[in-house]
């Protein structure tokens, strides 16, 4: 199997189920490489750093972009089928979102590190949005950042497929299912 074909992005705005479905998709022995965006801002807080959604978008999106990178070229190293939770493209997604200029290295970096043509996408989903710590945003913005991850994924020609809004366990199969058929 191809290296592009091995690498699933799943993608979506926040609170919309992503991170438990890896988690599912994970107990089925699927291997996944986590979310950046998470990690960093979990560090930021703990160093009183400022690199964070709420501070300095610019920062937030760097830190994001090379642990993305970071975990791509890791992830060469895995024989096999690897899910990602978030892309390198949610990088360009999120400057976009923030009213950002994408520098050249971002566009680079998404043009070099492509994926399987078929990106999951969650649809926002109200009914378990909820915030925490790190996921600051509201349903409002969740539903901005899937629609940016929509156009930029679509610009970059990737295929969007919506993940349901399912139980876990269902979701999981789904995508199982729609990756057994794309092989």
């Amino acid at each position: 199997m191809p290296q592009i074909d091995r690498f699933v992005v799943v993608t979506g705005g926040p609170g919309s189920g992503k991170t438990t479905l890896m988690s599912a998709l994970a107990a089925e022995g699927v291997r996944t490489m986590p979310e950046a965006g998470r990690g960093i801002i979990q560090d930021q807080i703990i160093i009183g750093g400022d690199a964070l959604p709420w501070a300095d978008c610019a920062v937030f999106a760097n830190l994001m972009l090379a642990a993305d990178m970071r975990s791509y070229r890791e992830a060469q190293a895995f024989e096999g089928l690897l899910v990602f939770d978030r892309g390198i493209p949610d990088v360009i997604g999120y400057l976009h979102l923030c009213g950002l200029p994408v520098p050249e290295p971002a566009r680079r970096a998404a043009a070099l590190c492509r994926y399987r043509r078929q990106v999951f996408i969650a649809p926002p989903w109200p009914a378990i949005y909820a915030g925490d710590a790190e996921r600051k945003q509201s349903l409002e913005e969740a539903e901005a950042t899937h629609a940016a991850m929509v156009d930029v994924y679509t610009r970059l020609d990737y295929e969007l497929v919506p993940l349901p809004l399912l139980p876990v366990a269902e979701r999981a199969a789904f995508v199982l299912r729609v990756l057994e058929q794309g092989t």
